[in-house]
Parts: C-alpha cells; structure tokens; sequence
C-alpha cells in the first residue's frame, strides 16, 4: 500500500473542497485533495452557471444574499478568466406581481446588493427578446461562470503553495487512534493501488455525500439534504445577460448565457440518492413553459442537453424535510469533537458555488481554532492563475480571437467551442490517463450545439495519432464519451434535436458502426 503523510486531508473535489486545499495551502499547512472521480464532477459542474450578484436572495434568504454580493466582486476579481460579467436584470413578467419589485429594492438596499431600477424600453432594448409584457426591471451585478475552470484555476493555486490533487482517488476508511482521526484510506482507480494518508486533520467537503463520508469515520447520521434540480442547455445564448423573473425563487425562473449557449434552471426536489438523479421528461416540460415567459418562442430553439444536480443542503427544521426549495442557501460548519467526540474532523456543506471561497476560509478557521493557531486567510486578495495568463474576464469571443491568430497553422477539432489541436493535445499530455470526459471538462470539448457530434471523433484520433492511447484504450474513449453524452440527450428527444441525433446517430452507427466496434479498453 502506498503512504503519504501530510497535516491535512480535504475529502471532495468540487469548488468548496478545492477552494478549502487552496486555503489550507496557502496558510502553509501541507495538504492532499482527494476525490473519487474528477475535480468538478459532481454538483460544481452541474448548475446553471450563474455568479449571483445575491438579488435572488435579497427578500427570501438575505444573509445569503449579503454573501453572494461580497463574493461575486472577490471571485470576478481574482479569479477572472472564469467569470463573464453578463450583469443581470429581475424582469416583472405579465402575470408577476408588480408590488414584490418594491420588496425587492428594499431588500437589496438593506444587504447592500447592487440594483437599480430601469424602464421597461431600456431592458428591452438590452434585451431585444425578452417578453415585451413585463412591467418591471432592475439591474443587478450577475455574471455566468465557468464551474469547471473556476475549480481548477484555484486547484492550480493550491498546487502552486505544494498541495497535492489525487483524482479517482475514491475514500474507502478514515482511520482514528482513540479520539482523534489518524489517516485516510484510499483506492486509486486509474491503478488500483489503495493509498494510505496519515494526517492531523480531515475536512470533509464531499456536498451531497458528506454524511456518507462521515459515516466512515464513525460520525452517523450526518443529514445533508441532497436538493436535485435540473437545467437544459439551449442552442444558442438567447439572452447576453442573465434574466430573471422578479418573483420569489421558483422553479424554470433564470436564464444564463454560457459560453456559446443559453441555460434555463432550475427545478428543486429531495433526492433520495445523489449518485441517483433522474431527468424526468415532465420537469424538462416544465423549464421549456417556464422559459416561454421570460422569452416568447423559447421553444423554438432547439434544447441540446439537459442535466441534473444535487445541491447539498443543511437540513432546515424550520420547513417540511422534502421542502429543499426553502432550505436555507447559507452555510453549515460541523464539529464531530462536540458532536461526537472526534478530533480532527469538519464536515462543511450547504452555501453556494458563488460562495465558496467563503465556506473555505470559514472552515479553515474553525480548524486552526480546533488546533489552536492562528495563520492570516490570503484568499480574497491573491489571484489564481489564469490558464490564458490574462488578468481580464472572459468573453463569449475570446477563443475566436485565439483562432484568427492561429487558425492557418492548428486545426479545429470543435467549430462549436473554437477547440484547437494544440489546445487538446497539450491538455492530453498533461493529463495521459484522462477520459475524453475530464478533458471536456477543462477544455469545453463537445459541449457545443452539437454536443460531440463532430469533434469527439477527431479528438479520438488525434488522441490514437500522437501515440497517447492504443487503439483499445481510444476505442474506450470514445464508447464512455458517446455514452455520458447521451445520458443528457434522450430527455430532450423532440423538434430540430431528434434531427440533430438523427445526424449523429448516421455518423456513428452508418459511418463509423461504432455499435460493432471490438469493445475495447475499459475507461475510467
């Protein structure tokens, strides 16, 4: 069994556990992240991509909302290249009552959120396609955000101050000696080696499987509540700006461009099991309704993904325990030394992607109050690197502006994404064992209008070309790729997109006959 030994292990490798080993690097503690599969895969990288400038916040959770305002201008600040400063408008729609913009305005006043009121013709001259019928605006500070490059920018600060990201590195036992926790045990799936972590401290950041994490170290009945939603990705930003209806948060009531295209969001309902998130066909209806009043003919375009994520709430007494939509947003910080007599372990959840810097520096706190030291957070004022070296916020154009430079001398695996070759086979070799999947993730790779239809054969053979993969292992590749990426596709079977799979399933099957391929390597 291999060994390690460090002062802490963060358990969770989304955006609160990655900002929480950034966190512990930074104050000069060595520290090792641990995740069972890739960084952002699970709830970080599936949401609807908004920055909250807290205006969602201001009348139903306004704690929350003070929160999210102070944060959006941190993270816009230190971590650019993962913010596109969208701003947002909360819009009255025809059958809204008029009198909550009021409630509102207070509401942002009294949490210093950033809102000003503005005439219907201006909004809608901002946005030509929103419904002519509303009756109110306000302005607000939302950006859209990149879930996958905000994580591993600030993982690529944590490693810069020497900490340690193990990916699919899945936690199988926490170790303890008496009444203080002493190791963690992993399995490596790349190698299927089992890694053992000494350590002083464990930070369980693990969102919706926190209580399962608990559970191994002995700490039962942990209740975060996994709060399943889902979004559907249209083909196109049909809105430059975040829109939202000016109402209590509801179910289908934001739209957020991302990238090359829209996202719609959100429905709201406990999950029984995070790893079990359906995507049922009725709640897809139901966003596509939902999205009617804030853009007439919205569904017109064509949907091309749809997703489902857990948002992992503290449970709330004060409301029903299946009402996830009134949860609380804010955070939870739980010490297992007063609850259950273990030293040496926290378990972090609720709060918000756009707070996560937040959570980090709070329960970092609360570790070195446990531990008695005392190290300044840096958090807020270091930039992370920025992947492009650019100190600015990202634009919708800025991979155009790439490819005019270089689009004689590098091909162009994605039209959809501007995704060249170099850009893929510099990240491939980087990352050898990396699934077409994680580099998707960091690259955007097949997350275009056609979701994969053109450019997840050529990164197949650039992968099997430049002698990275066999043609086992690229064949493997290709089948996972193809199979996740249905997972999204078939709830949304109607209209141009059954076309649009038509298409792809001619390429695949006629072309390639990918259903009677040799099986190939398996991938994980």
């Amino acid at each position: 069994m291999k060994t390690l030994d460090v002062d802490v292990v963060v358990i969770g490798g989304g955006s609160t556990g990655v900002g929480v080993v950034r966190d512990v690097a930074m104050r000069g503690y060595s520290a090792v992240l641990v995740d069972r599969v890739d960084l952002a895969q699970g709830t970080s990288g599936r949401f609807h991509g908004l920055l909250h400038s807290g205006g969602r916040y201001v009348v139903s959770d306004p704690n929350s909302a003070r929160e999210c305002a102070e944060e959006n201008a941190i993270l816009t600040r230190i971590q650019p290249s993962a913010i596109e400063t969208t701003g947002g408008m909360f819009v009255c729609g025809p059958d809204d009552d008029p009198a909550f913009g009021d409630k509102f305005l207070a509401g942002a006043l009294a949490n210093s959120v950033p809102a000003t009121e503005i005439s219907v013709a201006a909004a809608l001259k901002r946005e030509p396609r929103v419904n002519p019928k509303i009756t109110r605006a306000i302005s607000v500070q939302d950006g859209s955000v990149d879930g996958w490059q905000l994580v591993w920018t600030a993982a690529a600060s944590a490693m810069e101050y020497g900490a340690k990201v193990l990916t699919y590195h899945k936690v199988t036992r926490i170790e303890r000696e008496g009444d203080t926790v002493s190791a963690v045990i992993c399995h490596d799936a790349k190698t299927g080696e089992d890694v053992r972590i000494g350590c002083h401290f464990v930070l369980n950041c693990a969102g919706a499987w926190a209580g399962q994490i608990a559970a191994m170290a002995g700490c039962h009945d942990v209740e975060v509540v996994p709060g399943r939603g889902i979004m559907v990705a249209m083909n196109h930003r049909l809105v430059n700006t975040v829109v939202n209806r000016l109402i209590h948060p509801s179910d289908g009531d934001i739209i957020v461009p991302v990238h090359t295209v829209c996202i719609i969001g959100t429905t709201d309902v406990k999950a029984p099991d995070p790893d079990n998130l359906p995507i049922p066909r009725e709640e897809v209806q139901q966003m596509l309704d939902a999205g009617e009043v804030l853009i007439p003919d919205f569904r017109k375009a064509r949907a091309i993904h749809a997703w489902s994520g857990a948002r992992p709430l503290v449970k709330d007494s004060r409301v029903s325990a299946a009402d996830t939509r009134h949860m609380s947003r804010g955070m939870g910080i739980m010490d297992h030394s007063e609850r259950d007599d273990l030293k040496g372990l926290l378990t972090i959840s609720g709060g918000k992607l756009t707070t996560y810097r937040l959570m980090a520096e709070h329960i970092v706190d609360a570790m070195e109050s446990q531990l008695g030291t005392k190290n300044a957070c840096r958090t807020a004022e270091e930039p992370c690197p920025s992947p492009e070296g650019t100190s600015t916020t990202y634009h919708v154009t800025h991979r155009l502006h790439d490819r005019e430079q270089d689009r004689m001398a590098d091909q162009i695996l994605c039209e959809c994404e501007l995704l060249s070759r170099r850009m893929f086979t510099d990240k491939l070799a980087e990352q050898p064992t990396g699934s077409l999947d994680d580099l998707r993730r960091q690259l955007r790779l097949g997350m275009g209008p056609c979701q994969g239809g053109f450019c997840s054969m050529r990164a197949t053979g650039v992968a099997h070309e430049v002698g990275t993969v066999d043609i086992e292992r690229a064949t493997g590749l290709l089948r996972l790729f193809l199979k996740n990426r249905w997972q999204g596709l078939w709830p949304i079977l109607y209209g141009d997109q059954v076309r649009q799979t038509a298409l792809d399933n001619w390429i695949f099957s006629g072309t390639l006959d990918v259903e009677h391929l040799p099986e190939g390597a398996e991938v994980v």
